[in-house]
């Protein structure tokens, strides 16, 4: 049992915002080690269901009076100051905590935090992590961004000393965690509404690493010139991985796809022959991935059998290149790159798999980001056959960048090729409805509503 000696204090614990995915997996754990949750959120979900089956008492709005009685409330950062709750907790001098300080407590009660962080991928690697882990029955209690069909859920309680979370850079929040590992897959120029530039970012990961005890692991992709400056900063052995550079310790090599496009491949360690691997997600970022994965395994003594059921047993997060259907006798794909990096190597996993032609419904998300990249977001959706634009999905932001879908379209017919934009995604439904054609490949992408149009057009 991990120990919870640094939050006993708090008996009632009061969470606003309980229905987002991290709040949710933190009000199970705590749950589970015996203290009363109780929790708010803007708008009713499954999430919310689940919780209060569980247990959890939940609400629907907020108010005032749902803090009273609680020794302590966490909030989200997308809770506003004037947030009914929230005032009324501090008037009452109830203990106010922001999420990402709330899980930085949490990574303490463990002996072992494995935290995955870097600009993409993290998901999926926390989850062939987890799934690693669980093969080798090392029960881990695991916090994941999105819903995981072998976890059914986004979070396990375990009763072990391991814990994998998913720990995110944006808004420096990773730094309020103690990993006794890190796995850091890449580093790249995104959430600038807070970095303002990569050197910035950098930077955070530089203090990131720092956290790292002597007795722990530093896992970094050499394939990626940011990564590989981060050793010198860290008091933890650094275990290098990759595909491109192969002075590793972890190298990928004979990397082969099938028709889906799922990668098979031959995994050397220090230059001698170590294992071969297959995967059921596709694309070449996703070996990278899992040699990152089978690199942090290997340090924890995990068997090669044990990884190799895990990683060939994992089909994909929600919503990562996940299969909707099928429309007109083409598959339907959904997706939530968001970022140029994340379009292009989507893009590129696209291409090992085998249809006619194909279709991609891209959704900017945040006025910021598609300001920030509008250049490279139209490289990467050059990729396509059919390119529709929606609009853009402001999530956080006002639009004070004077920026449109329209601009990205532009800019992409600039480039040579064509592309529509489809403001509503009703339209973009009724659209594919009347021109995909059988065989085609239909990919709905961006971290926004577009993932609505797969239900509206899957047969």
């Amino acid at each position: 049992m991990p120990n919870i000696d640094n939050i006993k204090k708090y008996k009632k614990i009061h969470m606003i915002g309980i229905g987002g995915v991290s709040m949710s997996g933190i009000a199970e754990i705590l749950l589970n080690w015996g203290f009363v949750v109780s929790g708010s959120d803007r708008i009713d979900s499954e999430l919310l269901h689940t919780l209060a089956k569980a247990g959890i008492k939940t609400f629907v709005g907020h108010d005032a009076k749902h803090v009273e009685g609680a020794d302590c409330v966490v909030y989200t950062a997308a809770i506003h100051d004037d947030n009914p709750e929230l005032v009324h907790a501090k008037e009452l001098g109830i203990p106010v905590i922001e999420r990402s300080d709330f899980l930085g407590e949490l990574t303490r009660c463990y002996q072992n935090t494995i935290a995955i962080s870097g600009t993409h991928g993290k998901t999926t690697t926390t989850s062939l992590v987890s799934l690693c882990f669980l093969e080798a029955q090392k029960d881990p209690s695991i916090q994941v961004g999105a819903i995981i069909k072998e976890l059914d859920g986004n979070y396990r309680i375990g009763n072990s000393e391991n814990f994998i979370i998913e720990a995110c850079e944006y808004v420096e929040s990773f730094l309020k965690f103690s990993p006794r590992s890190e796995i850091i897959l890449n580093i790249d120029n995104d959430h600038l509404d807070y970095y303002k530039n990569i050197e910035n970012v950098k930077k955070a990961f530089i203090k990131y690493v720092q956290l790292l005890p002597e007795d722990g692991h530093l896992i970094i992709n050499a394939d990626d010139n940011h990564c590989l400056d981060l050793p010198i900063y860290s008091k933890a052995p650094c275990i290098k991985y990759g595909i491109e550079n192969e002075d590793v310790d972890f190298l990928a090599k004979n990397i082969e796809f099938d028709e889906n496009g799922f990668p098979e491949f031959d995994v050397y360690k220090s230059n001698v022959f170590y294992e071969y691997f297959k995967l059921s997600i596709p694309g070449k970022h996703n070996v990278l991935n899992a040699l990152s994965c089978i690199a942090l395994c290997d340090a924890y003594n995990i068997s090669k059998n044990d990884m190799k059921v895990a990683l060939e047993k994992f089909t994909g997060a929600d919503r990562r290149f996940e299969f909707k259907g099928m429309v007109n006798g083409a598959k339907v794909y959904d997706d939530y790159g968001h970022h140029p990096t994340e379009v292009l190597a989507t893009a590129k996993a696209l291409k090992n798999k085998h249809y006619h032609q194909s279709w991609v419904v891209f959704q900017p998300h945040t006025y910021s980001r598609t300001y920030n990249h509008l250049h490279a977001f139209a490289q990467a959706l050059l990729n396509f056959d059919h390119i529709i634009v929606t609009d853009i999905y402001a999530a956080r932001e006002t639009n004070t960048y004077n920026i449109t879908s329209k601009d990205l379209v532009d800019e992409i017919i600039r480039l040579g090729k064509n592309a529509k934009y489809i403001p509503s995604l009703k339209d973009c439904a009724s659209y594919l409805k009347e021109n995909v054609k059988p065989d085609d490949l239909v990919l709905t992408l961006g971290a926004g509503t577009v993932t609505e149009i797969g239900p509206m057009i899957v047969e």
